[in-house]
């Protein structure tokens, strides 16, 4: 009779911004998949990379079916249905997403620097905070570019609210933020969800928890 084989926790960089529809889906694909992979004692320590679709995004945002236009040229009836394509495929990994005609696309670097934060901080509470952001945007259609919109989401992942109101007035962890953009700028990163596990192998895009599963258990037994 062999021993079983020993638990494996692979380290996952998940690169990706608090306005991405399909970093939503794809960290539910990634975190149904490690669900599934627990039994064949594979797990993962996630960390969460900045990336900032718009960085240039205005303190005031802007339309999201003027965005999606401006930006892909995409008609209002194409950003619907797309819209309701990602709605049905988020409801899918159980996130309620509510965009419509009506929502904003705003600046997500204050969100990043608390992430970062979150992260040098309290690591046990990053990804809280990034459901908390991603509810906020994408479920209540609040302004996480608010300072205000920002510390409630800090407060609801456990974080102390009156230390994250002080973080964005002081512009703190701004240069470890785009150092950390950067980083994965220079290593080839141009859109997310882009997963990085073990620092080399790359799973792109908002993946199936099917994907993940496959991919990462692929990964274990190579490492």
């Amino acid at each position: 009779m062999t021993d079983a084989a020993p638990p494996k926790t692979l380290k996952i960089d998940f690169v990706s911004d608090v306005v991405c529809p399909w970093c939503v889906v794809g960290l539910g694909g990634l975190e149904t998949a490690l669900e599934r992979l627990k039994p064949e004692g594979i797990a993962a320590d996630i960390v969460f990379q900045p990336f900032e679709l718009n960085p240039g995004m205005a303190p005031e945002g802007e339309n999201i079916v003027d965005h999606i236009g401006r930006k892909y040229g995409s008609t209002p009836q194409q950003s619907a249905a797309n819209q309701a394509m990602i709605r049905e495929r988020a409801g899918a990994v159980g996130f309620d997403m509510r965009m419509g005609p009506d929502s904003r696309i705003w600046n997500t670097f204050d969100a990043h620097r608390l992430l970062h934060w979150a992260q040098e901080t309290a690591p046990e509470k990053q990804k809280a905070l990034k459901q908390a952001l991603f509810a906020a945007h994408f479920t209540e259609n609040r302004n996480i570019a608010d300072a205000g919109v920002l510390t409630q989401a800090a407060e609801a992942a456990g974080l102390d609210r009156a230390e994250a109101a002080e973080i964005l007035a002081s512009g703190r962890y701004a240069q470890a933020v785009r150092a950390a953009e950067d980083l994965w700028r220079s290593r080839g990163i141009g859109s997310v969800p882009a997963v990085v596990v073990e620092g080399k192998y790359l799973i792109s895009g908002g993946q199936p928890a099917e994907a993940f599963e496959q991919a990462l258990r692929q990964i274990a037994s190579e490492a």
